[in-house]
């Protein structure tokens, strides 16, 4: 479906440039954007590899499996569901702490990883478990400590300041995170008590 989208709007933006006459600016648009685009990956490459390269000395030093037990007491509340010592929880651990340091890139095969594992717990149902809902619900809010990627966006564009935006982005991702587990919990709660009617 947004494949779909994203062709209609370039169709409909390129018929629009050619009624108006103003195919020429599209163009340039086209080739400046794609120049931009390549520049704005390269910046990110680097931050990335910083980043990661830390993220694998963490993981050889033993720093991410103590971080996984700070937080597995946590998390074993947040998924009441699941297993004592069951696979998904290093999963759903490693990605929240790879999205802690604003690392996208390495949390996204973690968290498919995950959601594989709870689906496999649910017994491969298409109907999504409380689990999937909430792991879903903190993936999508989660708390960032360190905005690699805005960080690097704002670096490459010369910003005089670029992490400043590091505690106004720890604040707000702390509070969507904490609203995303009270709704989780909310709709969870109303939808079992409907089912009791």
């Amino acid at each position: 479906m947004i494949n779909l989208i994203w062709v209609l709007m370039i169709v409909i933006g390129i018929v629009f440039a050619m009624i108006n006459g103003t195919m020429d600016e599209v163009n340039k648009a086209i080739f400046q954007g794609a120049g931009e685009a390549v520049t704005l990956c390269i910046g990110f490459i680097s931050i990335l590899v910083f980043w990661l390269g830390l993220m694998r000395i963490a993981q050889a030093s033993g720093l991410l499996d103590k971080l996984a037990n700070v937080f597995r007491p946590i998390i074993k509340k947040i998924f009441p569901d699941i297993p004592d010592d069951h696979p998904v929880m290093g999963y759903i651990l490693s990605n929240m702490i790879a999205n802690m340091f604003g690392l996208g890139n390495a949390a996204t095969p973690l968290g498919i990883k995950a959601m594989e594992e709870l689906k496999e717990l649910n017994g491969g149902k298409s109907e999504a478990s409380r689990s999937m809902i909430t792991f879903l619900v903190i993936n999508t809010a989660s708390i960032t400590i360190i905005p690699t990627t805005v960080l690097s966006i704002r670096m490459n564009y010369d910003s005089a300041s670029p992490a400043e935006i590091v505690l106004p982005t720890i604040i707000a991702s702390v509070f969507a995170t904490v609203c995303a587990i009270f709704i989780d919990r909310f709709m969870y709660n109303r939808k079992k008590r409907n089912r009791v009617k």
